[in-house]
């Protein structure tokens, strides 16, 4: 079809065409001829090129199958969950291997009960977990949800309830190093029990027993804090017909009850004890009678017949007597009393008592010495003498007369 038109404004880009009804087309300058100008009349043709059009349309259409083919024939697979093991306190769960197809993965959670429990970690390398601290005999509901670039799945809902105390059933063990004949046994308590025994240790093992904390497997069950214990634990669960505590059970606790005579090492003597301080040392002194600590309370000299003035004079030297004993009773009673004296602390003791008690002795003949020299001196000295000398010597008392090489006494008196 030939269509003409004319030519209005030429731009280095655009040109503006006018058709005959007075019409503005905008057309690309780079397809007019170069020499046009505003007011030339250019003739185009214009027709269909239905060959290069089906050829377009059909590999249009394989683009499109192929991008079907390879981002839409497959969609991410439905996790299916389902229970492997449980027991009274814990539930193992596991999944088939999740496929994406072509989606690529958000994230897997784990909602226990209606609610979320939390986010499994690696879910293209991990397919089982375990749930721990549930309740005895309880029911649980469990289901997996998925998410995609292509997007949300979830789960079946598995129903799971925990096991009593009286159902082994769920009971899992991994033997380690153990003597074959313990072994045997420990197998055939199992068996009797309903539980299972496994090779290796595992996500579902509930128990490690063994005798002797050597191996990978015991490595293996320590790190994962598998409880590792020993075969009594298993015969202890037959013979309670329960599953019980492992913590008397463990293989580095002290076994109960006494030890068998196969166990027993053989008898030595015991070694000597060691004398001890308190066996060298010697019996406690007892501690002092009242008589020998203030011998001078209990020692009476025997009076002399005297004068009134002799009665005087005694009275002075008892009151002096008396003042020096009751300082001397106090600081004894203040001294605490050692708990224990040595032999050589005894005999000093014993030497100060006995001095202290002859010094008390000695004083009462002196006193009664002066008092006979008092009376001497007044009856040689006439009227008014004694008197005098009683005066005198109620006001210096701290004094002490003069002694002769004899032992008699005498003071000078002035008139």
């Amino acid at each position: 079809m030939l269509v003409s038109l004319t030519v209005g404004k030429v731009d280095a880009g655009v040109t503006v065409l006018l058709t005959p009804d007075k019409r503005l087309i905008e057309f690309p300058s780079i397809l007019l001829p170069p020499d046009i100008s505003s007011g030339s009349i250019v003739d185009i043709t214009v027709g269909q090129n239905t060959a290069k059009e089906s050829a377009a349309q059909a590999s249009f259409r394989a683009l499109q199958d192929q991008i079907y083919a390879a981002f839409g024939a497959a969609e991410p697979s439905i996790p299916v969950l389902r229970c492997r093991n449980a027991t009274q306190t814990s539930v193992v769960l596991e999944w088939d291997p999740i496929q994406l197809a072509t989606a690529d993965l958000i994230s897997l959670s784990l909602h226990r009960n209606g609610q979320k429990a939390g986010n499994i970690p690696r879910p293209m390398e991990m397919h089982s977990t375990k749930i721990s601290g549930l309740a005895v005999d309880t029911e649980y509901v469990f289901h997996l949800v998925l998410r995609t670039t292509a997007g949300t799945s979830s789960s079946e809902k598995v129903h799971v309830r925990t096991h009593k105390m009286t159902d082994l059933s769920g009971i899992t063990i991994t033997t380690g190093v153990m003597p074959a004949s313990t072994k045997e046994k420990l197998q055939g308590a199992v068996e009797r029990m309903g539980a299972k025994i496994v090779d290796g240790v595992r996500i579902d093992t509930t128990h490690f027993v063994t005798t002797e904390g050597r191996g990978q497997a015991w490595e293996k069950a320590v790190e994962t804090n598998i409880p590792v214990v020993r075969p009594e634990w298993v015969d202890a669960c037959e013979k309670n017909g329960r599953i019980l505590g492992v913590t008397k059970f463990y293989l580095d606790a002290m076994r109960p009850g006494p030890p068998s005579e196969d166990t027993l090492p053989a008898a030595t003597p015991p070694p000597p004890a060691p004398e001890t301080v308190e066996e060298k040392r010697e019996p406690e002194a007892e501690p002092p009678t009242p008589t020998e600590q203030l011998p001078s309370q209990n020692v009476e000299a025997k009076p002399l017949p005297a004068t009134k003035d002799d009665d005087d004079s005694d009275e002075d030297g008892d009151a002096d007597a008396t003042e020096e004993a009751q300082p001397e009773q106090k600081t004894k009673a203040a001294e605490p009393e050692p708990k224990s004296r040595t032999e050589p602390e005894q005999e000093q003791q014993k030497v100060r008592l006995e001095d202290k008690e002859e010094n008390q002795v000695a004083m009462r003949p002196k006193a009664m010495e002066k008092d006979e020299g008092a009376c001497a001196n007044g009856e040689e000295g006439g009227n008014g003498v004694v008197d005098t000398e009683k005066k005198d010597s109620g006001g210096d008392d701290a004094a002490k007369p003069a002694t002769t090489p004899d032992g008699a006494s005498f003071q000078e008196i002035s008139l």
